[in-house]
């Protein structure tokens, strides 16, 4: 069996399109084709950016792509199809920094608000919202306990499931700041519905100012929270500070074409209101171009835009033309797929 593992070739009759992101270096992408023809066996090879895939996607062969996932948030502007890599960044202010701030905020509450996974609950009763939870926990004989990852996995699922239910994006104005009446706007948002979540062993509370204090800091450094292990992020961190910094990277005589043709995608863009606090922030920012965002309604499209986009860019018919065959990639070595994918 060895022998045979070690001659399978998977791809053997199938081109391959990747993605991958505008900060990958030279060596990884020669790494990726090198994998693919020799490993795998592809007779032949694409390599592309997903955030250009992300504006096919939309329909769009210029566009400034904003991706928030889960582990980081990329600013990627796309004119003609190509990536302007100069104006690239990325930071790690997403869906994983939102999670830990909603852990510092049920951390930091009177009283403190359990974070409990499933597993661990044998039975519970049902209590009034703000009440103790009541509910008999799992034990496990020493050795046997779940790895510690996997405590964090499942902690993650119920912070997911929180911030798709009650988590929000602030908006007009920013949390901090005042109101057009004099007031300020964390008061505004007190006055707002809240929303309840109940906890897996029961605990269940109706949370206010708090859904929009998780998401505040993406935009607004002042208020993030942080801690001995969270640090406090930087203002050029922010989203309208990233995408300040990405325009002034790139030609004054395209921006304005880029803001009228804005890409949000992601995961973690699916939060309530983060759209219109994106276009509130830009607008506000550069008050004379048309500022138009463009964002996919269904949560499977907002999520693998990357890949619709390959594969609208691999079903066209001039596609062909573009492969790296295996005959090039033999003759010219993996460096070709430096001089090919721009």
């Amino acid at each position: 069996m060895d022998g045979v593992e070690t001659q399978e070739r998977p791809l053997d009759e199938n081109p391959l399109l990747m993605s991958e992101t505008g900060w990958n270096t030279g060596k990884g992408r020669e790494k990726l084709i090198e994998i693919a023809m020799e490993n795998w066996g592809s007779p032949a090879f694409w390599l592309a950016r997903s955030g250009v895939l992300s504006a096919f996607s939309a329909g769009k062969a210029s566009a400034l792509v904003i991706d928030v996932g889960a582990a980081s948030t990329s600013i990627t502007p796309v004119h003609d199809g190509l990536m302007l890599k100069k104006g690239t960044l990325r930071c790690p202010l997403a869906g994983n920094y939102i999670s830990d701030q909603l852990r510092l905020i049920f951390s930091t509450a009177q009283p403190s608000v359990p974070l409990t996974p499933h597993y661990l609950i044998n039975s519970k009763t049902p209590v009034d919202a703000g009440a103790p939870a009541q509910a008999s926990y799992r034990t496990f004989p020493i050795g046997t306990e779940p790895n510690p990852s996997f405590r964090a996995l499942q902690e993650e699922r119920i912070l997911t499931e929180f911030k798709e239910s009650v988590v929000a994006v602030w908006s007009p104005g920013r949390l901090g700041g005042h109101n057009q009446h004099g007031g300020t706007n964390l008061d505004s948002a007190r006055t707002q519905n809240a929303r309840p979540f109940e906890m897996p062993d029961g605990y269940n509370q109706f949370f206010g100012v708090e859904r929009y204090r998780a998401t505040e800091s993406l935009f607004d450094v002042k208020m993030a929270l942080s801690d001995a292990s969270h640090h406090a992020p930087t203002p050029n961190q922010t989203l309208p500070q990233m995408i300040a910094q990405s325009l002034s990277q790139i030609d004054v005589d395209i921006r304005p074409h880029l803001l009228s043709n804005v890409v949000v995608v992601g995961g973690s863009s699916l939060i309530y209101g983060f759209n219109e606090r994106l276009k509130q922030e830009l607008e506000a920012m550069y008050p004379g171009p048309r500022v138009r965002i463009f964002s996919p309604g269904s949560v499977v499209e907002r999520k693998f835009s990357s890949w619709i986009g390959g594969s609208i860019l691999a079903s066209l018919g001039t596609f062909h033309q573009m492969w790296i065959s295996k005959k090039e990639y033999d003759e010219h070595g993996p460096g070709i797929v430096e001089k090919r994918c721009k």
